[in-house]
């Protein structure tokens, strides 16, 4: 994900390559970071007195932040899953400004979907700031951090229950008759324009849905079997469960 967004804000011109500097302690990491973003700043180490995006395991983040904090970092970014601010806070000094994100894979391909929330210390300008990042890689959208499980939950962990969708329609199709290429081929177009329509569509997904569907026709059929199973039940149980697990590997 760091990755992901290091060549978004490059790519975005957010920022020149030689101006954004990235503390790798692995070589061989460090040698295709520069092969991917040629005229970057590269190092085992961060440097002192800047804006920071800390995009480490959670595990090693109270490290991240200690040496952060004897650098004198000026504010943070995090997306490291899970991580409260209040961990950062508790580390970095009550007047370091933080930032704490819940970002997406489909940021890899500049369509993400990210979620910031504010701490003590952060004000607009440091959300602008911190906007301004992930919004080069996809769409950002200003919650409270107690919001941040929930987000975790619904476009956090969406895209693998998108995939898996995926993966059940392309099975579905092959297993009515069509080649495998064929149903991969129709799956990924679907999901893409589906998405596509409802993305500029001004109407809701309901008015989308039923635009689709003829009284007594197939689509009518095959919605049937979905309400049957109890699809929609089986959506908000799903959210919830990730949203209370992110809760729980928080701490919260």
């Amino acid at each position: 994900m760091g990755e992901a967004l290091l060549g978004g804000l490059v790519a975005d011109g957010w920022a020149a390559a030689g101006d954004l500097h990235v503390a790798e302690p692995d070589p061989a990491r460090r040698d295709a970071l520069l092969d991917a973003v040629p005229g970057l700043s590269v190092g085992p180490d961060p440097v002192g007195g800047v804006d920071t995006l800390v995009a480490v395991k959670p595990d090693v983040v109270p490290a991240v932040c200690e040496a952060l904090a004897g650098l004198g970092t000026t504010r943070v970014l995090s997306i490291a899953a899970g991580v409260r601010l209040a961990t950062f806070e508790s580390i970095l000094g009550a007047g370091v400004p933080v930032v704490r994100a819940m970002p997406n894979t489909p940021s890899l391909v500049g369509a993400g979907a990210a979620a910031i929330a504010p701490g003590a210390a952060a004000g607009p300008d440091d959300l602008d700031w911190a906007a301004g990042i992930l919004s080069a890689v996809g769409t950002v959208q200003v919650v409270d951090e107690s919001l941040l499980d929930a987000v975790t939950g619904l476009s956090g962990s969406g895209p693998a229950y998108v995939f898996l969708l995926a993966e059940a329609l392309m099975d579905a199709g092959e297993a009515a008759g069509l080649p495998r290429d064929t149903a991969v081929a129709l799956t990924e177009q679907t999901l893409l324009g589906a998405a596509t329509l409802l993305r500029q569509s001004d109407d809701p997904p309901s008015t989308l849905r039923q635009n689709v569907t003829s009284k007594g026709g197939t689509t009518a059929a095959g919605l049937a079997v979905f309400e049957e199973g109890g699809f929609r039940d089986l959506v908000r149980d799903v959210v919830a469960t990730a949203a209370e697990r992110s809760r729980e590997l928080g701490g919260g």
